[in-house]
């Protein structure tokens, strides 16, 4: 079948099934399966696809079908500017994150520049909970000079997480460390970042149903209020940061009250919105006195 009968077939199909943005997600399943861009996809409708292309295809599209996101057939997702390997032991990179990315970097250069700088020449910088890696890898892609740690519980996600540092020619930057949290890392650091688990799991049913089937469950659900693990990384990034460190946060709008209670002793504590006008960051200022 040719290219353009087959993508309109799936298109019906994934719309039957009420895969969201059915189009994209053929297009997408389409690529990965011919090895091609959406341009080659467009400008060859004719290409005929192959017996075993085919069937790849359609077991590509079977799984779509059936909840596992794209990301996790294709074994790829973007995060800022990079193409990242993904896998079911990691939570799937998305857009939102790059807030807390941006907000880092934006401190960063006034740490460089104003009255709070560090005496050293290089920023240190630990995310904590790290996944596939995707916040330590942009803050190393984009700090070419900071010393970068990331940490995470799973052997399974730091593997996927190294991998991916491997990819980009920064694994000579970031140091990895298998544990829980914070914990076994010396102190001094600028920055403590970290995309941890937020949801409550009086949320679950709120949650779309192939993140709560497919994504792990530890990195999305924190607990039966969503604040369990931000809880535990506040007092943990206390210790670990210098007096006047910032700690960085992804959170949600259900649980920002909660995070602004937790971060009261804090200075500089603030609420930073994403495109959407939803909390999505908190950022906090450790006390220099």
């Amino acid at each position: 079948m040719q290219s353009k009968a087959t993508l309109a077939a799936s298109v019906s199909r994934l719309t039957a099934e009420n895969v969201p943005s059915p189009r994209l997600n053929a297009e997408l399943l389409l690529m990965f399966t011919l090895g091609c861009d959406r341009a080659y996809l467009y400008a060859h409708p004719e290409r005929e696809l192959t017996e075993g292309e085919q069937a790849r295809y359609d077991a590509a599209l079977a799984e779509r079908c059936r909840g596992v996101p794209a990301q996790y057939i294709t074994g790829h997702q973007e995060f800022w500017g990079m193409d990242l390997i993904v896998s079911p032991a990691v939570l799937i990179p998305r857009p939102e994150t790059e807030h807390v990315v941006e907000a880092v970097l934006a401190l960063a250069r006034t740490m460089k520049t104003g009255a709070q700088a560090s005496p050293r020449e290089s920023i240190r910088i630990v995310d904590v909970g790290t996944g596939s890696g995707c916040i330590a890898l942009a803050l190393a892609k984009e700090l070419p000079n900071a010393e970068i740690h990331a940490t995470d519980m799973s052997a399974a996600a730091l593997e996927v997480a190294r991998a991916n540092a491997a990819r980009h020619s920064l694994d000579g930057r970031i140091q990895f460390h298998q544990t829980d949290l914070l914990e076994g890392l010396r102190s001094d650091f600028d920055f403590v970042v970290s995309n941890p688990p937020y949801v409550g799991e009086s949320e679950e049913d709120q949650v779309q149903l192939e993140v709560r089937k497919f994504e792990p469950r530890a990195a999305v659900f924190a607990g039966p209020t969503g604040v369990e693990v931000i809880s535990r990384i506040v007092p943990a990034a206390r210790k670990v940061l210098r007096p006047g460190g910032w700690l960085l946060l992804e959170i949600s709008g259900t649980i920002a009250g909660d995070v602004q209670r937790l971060l009261s002793s804090w200075d500089q504590v603030s609420i930073l919105p994403d495109l959407q006008g939803i909390p999505r960051v908190a950022q906090a200022q450790k006390p220099v006195h």
